[in-house]
């Protein structure tokens, strides 16, 4: 491996993701300080991001493996900066909405070309452990972002926009630091949403149901029996989360994806049973931390399987729809869960949540192992 490239890209994508998150814990009272607007207008403010991240992560891709990956994730970083820059000017709620349109672009592409670039770099057998990590790295700059977003809006508006300009060009130049990679003479076509990310991608929006749940869901079910601090659930989940995957992140590559898939959904279909449960705190932490340390492999080993059934040319391009079914699980299912939670009661969304994981498994089985071609001889 290349220390210098991963280190040039991983810290990149910190301090992109750090400049993306500080604006989030002021962004609500900037708009209703500035605008006097509603709630509503408040969550398109914030969401916005997640509908351009969406629908460009497949393009990001794609671009990536067309013109460099290096290229497009310094666009991304740019474009961190030229949006927290906005944050500046009178632009009113539309502006505002079209500047966080512009900024789910620019996290798109900065996610998904190191993504691509990361696994370029990495060897055959430490892919999965490679992408684990990388994710680490982009939960760490949102931690990170929130927390220091949220600690500098003390003094004003204007010292966090800055703050998210700094953090996109210092993103900018950790990635400029990286050697470029070398060029693909092969061409890369062949669409967009690639056929190896459809099964794999399904199994990560099910998924997704279990966390959508967790963060949404934890402190009021908790509450709601008299235990509360549901924070510390969401705590153990978070902190095994990431420890999973710096110390066992090697296993999606060791064992085979298709088992670290089944003993993942187990793990977080286990843990989100456990939560739905639990009559005390510890019962219910530790029903995060058996989820936490399931769920966190699933994404590595499911990409895993996308990146075994994809041309080397066309990895960005499937690497950038197969991430987007997290987005488009999230989208799908944080509404769906406030019904269930509405008309069953806190404890049937991590049932249904444990369901989705189990429904997970069987898609992901569902996924064909690649062809090994016999080698050749002469």
């Amino acid at each position: 491996m290349r220390p210098r490239a991963l280190a040039g890209i991983f810290g990149g994508l910190f301090a992109g993701y750090v400049g993306l998150a500080a604006a989030i814990p002021v962004l609500p009272s900037f708009v209703t300080d500035r605008y006097g607007s509603t709630g509503f207008t408040v969550g398109v403010v914030v969401m916005a991001t997640a509908l351009t991240a969406l629908l460009v992560r497949p393009v990001a891709g794609h671009l990536a493996d067309r013109y460099g990956h290096r290229r497009v994730m310094q666009a991304g970083a740019l474009i961190v900066a030229v949006g927290g820059a906005l944050y500046y000017a009178p632009i009113g709620v539309a502006g505002l909405v079209a500047d966080r349109l512009l900024l789910g672009v620019g996290e798109a592409a900065l996610f998904t070309a190191g993504a691509v670039w990361t696994v370029s770099l990495a060897p055959h057998n430490r892919r999965g452990q490679l992408v684990g990590l990388y994710g680490v790295s982009m939960w760490g700059g949102i931690a990170a972002g929130t927390f220091l977003g949220a600690a500098l809006s003390s003094h004003g508006y204007g010292t966090v926009w800055a703050f998210s300009i700094g953090m996109g060009v210092i993103a900018l130049a950790l990635v400029s630091s990286a050697p470029a990679p070398a060029r693909s003479d092969r061409a890369s076509g062949g669409g967009l949403l690639l056929r190896p990310a459809l099964l794999p991608g399904t199994a990560l929006a099910l998924a997704a149901a279990g966390y959508a749940g967790l963060a949404a869901f934890v402190v009021l079910h908790l509450q709601a029996r008299g235990i509360g601090s549901g924070v510390a659930v969401l705590s153990g989940f978070s902190l095994v989360y990431a420890g999973t995957r710096l110390v066992i992140g090697h296993l999606p590559d060791r064992v085979g994806p298709r088992r670290m898939v089944i003993w993942c959904g187990a793990g977080e279909a286990a843990g989100l049973v456990i939560i739905a449960v639990a009559p005390n705190l510890p019962l219910a932490v530790l029903g995060g931390v058996v989820m936490g340390v399931g769920f966190s492999l699933l994404h590595p080993s499911l990409a895993l399987m996308v990146m075994n059934r994809t041309d080397p040319a066309k990895q960005g391009a499937a690497l950038g729809a197969y991430t987007s079914f997290w987005d488009l699980g999230l989208a799908v299912w944080g509404p769906l869960i406030g019904v269930v939670a509405g008309g069953l009661g806190y404890p049937a969304v991590f049932l249904v949540g444990a369901a989705c994981a189990v429904a997970a498994v069987g898609v992901g089985l569902c996924v064909r192992r690649p062809v090994t071609l016999p080698a050749a001889t002469g």
